[in-house]
């Protein structure tokens, strides 16, 4: 004989049932009707979930290598943004956070690490590090303020100063295994890189080190078995540089490619993640940890203006897209940023429009210079090329020299002007230059202000890191014993399908 026809009536006690994540859930049904209890009932049970704390989703091994409760890492935004209130609210709510020191002069980077030393001394977080003219000078920086862990972007092969970094902390612990003072989580977004960070950092790299006496013998003898990263984290549709690459592809076949390996390295999803559905799918894919970025920067914790913050507040999923990057302008390589709210990616295409149909800003015709001039860069050519010459003077001469005699190249840098000061336009809050902000991000913040609809978090006056953080991991918990009662067959209504209406999502 047929089964009566089974309906979960919506109830708070339901909801409740689920919000409680340190307990076991249980599906029954009695007269036809099914409800959630955390307490096993006599009589039949039709589907039971375990508890699911925040805390117990990941990679317990990410955990304790870091020393934080929850695997969950905020990546470095660059200029600050990621700044030293945000690394050390979510230090305070366990998690990892990465200071944004890209981009900044050394002297900046070495004040933030020495406040971080005061308001959370102790406490584990990282700070970024990435490839270019300053990577050396950063990493003696880091060592000589004992920086345990650096965010390593922008490496599509291992550089010697990265190795240094890494090398230089390892030691024998006299059990068989090797302890590693310095550890580096790499941000990849193709398999073949993160293949580099899953070997041992290359032998030639390491026998140059030891000549120079940056390390031991000791320490290459033990780097020969030890992985250049701790962690990878694969990033895909993220905000800034980003190949834009589906998560859903792209962290299986590192994750296969580390398996295959059989590597210790921990394998983090970034890119897209802004709502607890994402992170619980990050997790279900075996992610070992979840990376959040864009919807950081909306929080009142970022180092970025309230401007820009209200900006991100009210995005939307599909308003982000391209603009041309400062620092490879040439190459065309494009970064993706906020479009709404904003004339800066229009503007900035326009610009490498220029650059590629003229050999020199004197051959651009006069209508299109006058309107650079006046909507664009609101002053002559001639005057933001002594800024470009001022700022580059004893910074970096042989390319002033080589721009004296190359037109094309010129241009370039004029144009770059207004690239790199849109950026700081942004962050300073410009109210004069509002049209012109470049706002690095993706369209996870968009995917979370709509889930944050009609919540407390809709204001970014009130959307701190750490709330953000507690409710990604608490509402993926959630939604994983909402999967697996639906899995078992259990006809949970959208009502209790969503965190949002629990007892969970409070300030």
């Amino acid at each position: 004989m047929t089964e009566p026809t089974t309906v979960l009536v919506p109830a708070r006690a339901d909801h409740a049932a689920l919000a409680a994540l340190d307990l076991p859930c249980y599906a029954v049904r009695r007269d036809g009707v099914v409800r959630l209890t955390n307490r096993r009932p006599p009589g039949r049970v039709l589907a039971e979930v375990g508890p699911l704390p925040p805390d117990r989703l990941g990679s317990a091994e990410f955990r304790r290598r870091h020393g934080v409760r929850l695997a969950y890492h905020a990546g470095a935004m660059a200029a600050g943004i990621a700044s030293t209130d945000l690394v050390a609210a979510l230090a305070g709510a366990g998690c990892l956070a990465s200071f944004g020191a890209a981009g900044l002069p050394a002297e900046a980077v070495e004040s933030a690490l020495r406040r971080l030393g005061t308001l959370i001394p102790g406490l584990p977080f990282a700070a970024n590090l990435v490839r270019g003219a300053a990577e050396a000078r950063t990493v003696d920086l880091y060592l000589r303020a004992g920086v345990r862990c650096v965010e390593a972007s922008g490496f599509a092969a291992p550089t010697p100063d990265l190795v240094r970094y890494r090398v230089s902390g390892l030691r024998d612990d006299h059990g068989g295994r090797t302890a590693t003072a310095h550890r580096v989580i790499a941000k990849v977004s193709r398999p073949e890189v993160a293949a580099l960070f899953l070997a041992p950092p290359p032998a030639d790299l390491v026998t140059a080190l030891v000549a120079a006496g940056q390390v031991t013998a000791a320490q290459a003898r033990l780097a020969a078995a030890t992985p250049l990263a701790d962690d990878i984290t694969v990033e895909a549709d993220s905000g800034g540089y980003t190949d834009r690459r589906p998560l859903s592809a792209l962290l299986p076949a590192v994750l296969r490619l580390r398996d295959a390996l059989g590597s210790p390295v921990g394998v983090g999803a970034a890119g897209g993640i802004g709502t607890p559905d994402a992170v619980a799918g990050a997790f279900a894919t075996g992610a070992d940890y979840v990376v959040t970025g864009s919807v950081n920067q909306s929080c009142r914790e970022a180092g970025t203006s309230p401007a820009v913050r209200r900006l991100l507040a009210g995005a939307g999923v599909t308003d982000f897209g391209t603009a041309p990057a400062a620092d490879r302008f040439e190459h065309g390589v494009e970064i993706q940023v906020l479009h709404r709210g904003t004339r800066f990616p229009a503007r900035a295409r326009r610009l490498y429009e220029l650059y590629r149909a003229h050999p020199g800003v004197e051959a651009i015709p006069a209508r299109d210079r006058a309107e650079l001039e006046r909507d664009v860069l609101r002053r002559p050519v001639e005057d933001v090329w002594q800024e470009v010459v001022s700022f580059f003077t004893g910074r970096d001469q042989p390319l002033l020299d080589r721009a004296a005699r190359d037109p094309k190249l010129r241009m370039a840098l004029v144009f770059r002007w207004y690239l790199g000061k849109a950026a700081r336009w942004a962050t300073s809050g410009d109210l004069d230059r509002a049209e012109d902000y470049q706002i690095w991000c993706g369209p996870a913040v968009g995917d979370f202000n709509d889930w944050a609809r009609g919540t407390y978090l809709a204001d970014p006056d009130r959307r701190g890191v750490a709330d953000v953080a507690r409710h990604l991991m608490a509402g993926a918990a959630y939604a994983t014993r909402v999967w697996q009662l639906r899995l078992a067959g259990v006809p949970l209504p959208a009502e209790c399908r969503e965190y949002r209406r629990s007892s969970l999502l409070r300030e």
